[in-house]
């Protein structure tokens, strides 16, 4: 198989969630922007051990830890947007401008 076709894919995956990440405004289309990013880096560990026939497995493996690392950052993250939702009714992030400590709140 050559490489040049899962790196094309796995390229259109990577900007296609780069632009949910930076242009939405809604908190669970950017996770799942980040989401697309990690499937993208997915493909290519994928690609890359089956191109350079890895006896050890190691793109595999990463792809299996980065799957778990997703899995823990899905549920983490929706927790999050459905905690903000209960309280603000909204998962617009230009709303949540109040959840970060202001610069002289540790001055004093």
């Amino acid at each position: 198989m050559p490489l040049l076709l899962p790196l094309l894919v796995a390229t259109g995956l990577f900007t296609a969630g780069l632009y949910g990440v930076l242009a939405r405004r809604n908190a669970v289309l950017v996770l799942m922007g980040v989401e697309l990013m990690l499937n993208a880096a997915n493909l290519m560990l994928v690609a890359f051990g089956a191109w350079l026939a890895d006896t050890l497995l190691a793109g595999q493996v990463l792809t299996l830890f980065v799957i778990t690392v997703a899995a823990a950052e899905v549920g983490l993250g929706l927790a999050i947007v459905l905690m903000v939702y209960r309280q603000r009714r909204s998962i617009a992030l230009d709303e949540m401008t109040d959840l970060h400590e202001s610069r002289t709140a540790g001055l004093s």
